[in-house]
């Protein structure tokens, strides 16, 4: 009688239970949106569907965040955490020669690769409503379409550069279409053109400035193709290598950054620190950022987790999870000569630690203290007792050293900071394109013009915003962190030749955006991937024996592999790219 009981009342549980789940499922959610019948409202609500669908995301499942693609895959950080094993395929990305088409749907690449069409989905669910309806229907009609073909534009790009050649889908395919679309059904340089009729829709029909913040306007477009036509510009053979630097597409990027900087809508924020705050959201150097939210009605707020990990692990006020830490070559890299410039040739001669990036120690970069957690150092601006970073906070130190990323922090007494059981989400921006990265794309596509004393007065802007941003990272005492040392180039200090301009362009982008993740894209973009990681590799492995095995080859690892849940999917149709 009692196994007659206990099954009796599991069976009354489980049927209370789907009881429950059936009322869950058939309720309809805040924010639902239907694709019926077309209607102004319903394509107003698809479009900003669609804005959401580019900020979708978890701490596993990136698609606004690239920390692991971009900055893991780089020289610029190690994977942390609790060791190798702690979400193992980040690692195997880390190592490059242990990455595969089959590794879990959970883990990295197929949720992203899943993520970013279901964003495109959304886009084109958008855009099937907007076809259907006309101007007099709905008088915002060409400017949401723009915005849409802006979005699906984002997310085909993103895609491009983590796996190279990818299905292209619009709005006038069908499902069966869909199912029948190759990832090669256009040639590489096809595939940027049709990415860039996208943008330059978007660019021809936005307005310069939106009603309402978030919503990407006519500067954004033109800032967002310009990055497409340089990384068009690096022509690629079949085996990922550099063959060609074109010098139309590089014209075209300066003409597109011109528009941008002369529109005056754009600025610098006075200091670096700002772009990493949530108080500053949308400010003057934000060109696009995806938008998240807290305290707006929702269970747990519009947050982004994707960097939900990254917070020290041993803080008290944080607990979790101690990811993405920071490389020694990457620490190493802020060092400055007596001149106040990098040491493009020596600097990873001298392995850097905390003793020795002292008010007395080393000449170092500002950007050092806006970017890495330093024993003794201020944590996030912060120089209370509390938030004044320790090695004690560091997880596994034997596995990846003293450091810790900080750009993406926030504190945890900020009103943008959330906390789900040991994980973190925040409301900050991602910032997608900065104002920075425009000055810097054009100061690239000057010096590959062989105009490179164009580019030296940009790059200079750059440099002069981080050497006077060292207000808030001062300790209790009112003394700096650190031993800052940034001058602007003049020909007294460097012969700027275009190799020399080249040289400090690449350097000027890796202590710039350190942390955000466009290292390894810049890296492949280039044509250097290959020679720099290895270079990396063979002083790191001396440092971090997890290193020992890993080696990146040329021809491969510029790309990741299609994941082979998809090529399954598509019976075989989808190509699997080279190595894999």
């Amino acid at each position: 009688m009692k196994y007659i009981n206990k099954y009796l009342v599991i069976i009354l549980m489980m049927a209370l239970f789907f009881a429950s789940c059936n009322d869950y499922l058939n309720t309809e959610p805040q924010g639902f949106v239907s694709a019926g019948a077309p209607t102004a409202e319903g394509a107003e609500g698809l479009v900003t569907a669609a804005y959401a669908g580019i900020g979708n995301n978890d701490m596993i499942g990136l698609i606004a965040s690239m920390w692991v693609y971009g900055s893991v895959r780089s020289d610029d950080a190690y994977k942390g955490g609790g060791g190798t094993g702690d979400v193992e395929p980040f690692n195997f990305y880390e190592q490059y020669n242990f990455t595969q088409p089959e590794q879990s749907w959970l883990a990295g690449l197929p949720f992203t690769w899943e993520n970013y069409y279901m964003a495109i989905s959304r886009a084109n669910a958008a855009l099937r409503m907007l076809n259907e309806l006309s101007d007099a229907d709905y008088a915002d009609r060409t400017t949401r379409m723009a915005e849409a073909r802006f979005l699906r534009a984002h997310s085909h790009f993103m895609l491009k550069v983590l796996f190279k050649y990818i299905p292209y889908i619009d709005e006038t395919k069908s499902n069966e279409e869909i199912l029948a679309t190759s990832n090669r059904e256009y040639s590489n340089d096809e595939l940027w053109n049709k990415i860039a009729e996208d943008f330059k829709f978007a660019m021809d029909n936005l307005p310069t400035v939106q009603p309402e913040i978030g919503r990407a306007n006519k500067y954004a477009a033109a800032a967002y193709l310009a990055k497409l036509r340089l990384y068009q510009a690096y022509e690629q053979d079949e085996n990922n290598q550099v063959i060609n630097i074109n010098q139309s597409r590089l014209q075209e990027v300066v003409d597109l950054t011109e528009m941008v900087i002369s529109s005056g809508v754009y600025s610098l924020q006075p200091d670096f620190a700002e772009n990493f705050l949530a108080g500053y959201d949308n400010g003057p150097e934000s060109v696009f950022a995806i938008q998240f939210s807290i305290s707006d009605g929702t269970t747990a707020g519009r947050l982004n987790f994707e960097n939900g990990l990254n917070y020290p692990h041993g803080a008290p006020q944080y607990g979790c999870c101690g990811f993405h830490q920071p490389s020694q070559n990457m620490v190493n890299a802020f060092a400055t000569d007596e001149n106040g410039l990098p040491k493009f040739e020596t600097f990873n001669d001298v392995e850097l630690s905390a003793a020795d990036i002292t008010p007395d120690g080393v000449t170092v970069d500002p950007r050092i203290d806006h970017s890495v957690g330093i024993d003794g150092h201020p944590y996030k601006y912060r120089n209370e007792e509390a938030y004044i970073f320790s090695n004690s906070w560091v997880r596994e130190a034997g596995v990846y050293g003293f450091f810790q990323s900080m750009k993406e922090q926030q504190a945890a007494d900020c009103s943008c900071y959330k906390k789900q059981g040991p994980f973190m989400g925040v409301s900050k921006n991602i910032d997608i394109i900065r104002f920075a990265d425009v000055l810097l794309m054009q100061a690239e596509a000057y010096i590959e013009l062989g105009q490179q004393d164009k580019a030296m007065p940009l790059i200079n802007e750059v440099r002069e915003r981080a050497a006077q941003s060292t207000g808030r990272t001062k300790l209790a005492d009112g003394t700096p962190a650190s031993n800052y040392l940034t001058n602007e180039y003049t020909v007294s200090n460097i012969d700027w030749s275009q190799d020399n301009a080249r040289t400090a362009l690449q350097w000027e982008r890796r202590l710039e955006f350190a942390f955000e993740s466009p290292r390894f894209f810049d890296l492949v973009r280039w044509g250097i991937a290959e020679p720099v990681l290895n270079n990396y590799l063979e002083t790191e492995k001396t440092r971090r024996d997890f290193l020992k095995d890993a080696k990146f080859t040329a021809g491969r690892d510029e790309y990741y592999p299609i994941p082979q849940r998809e090529i399954d999917f598509t019976k075989g149709l989808y190509q699997q790219n080279p190595g894999y």
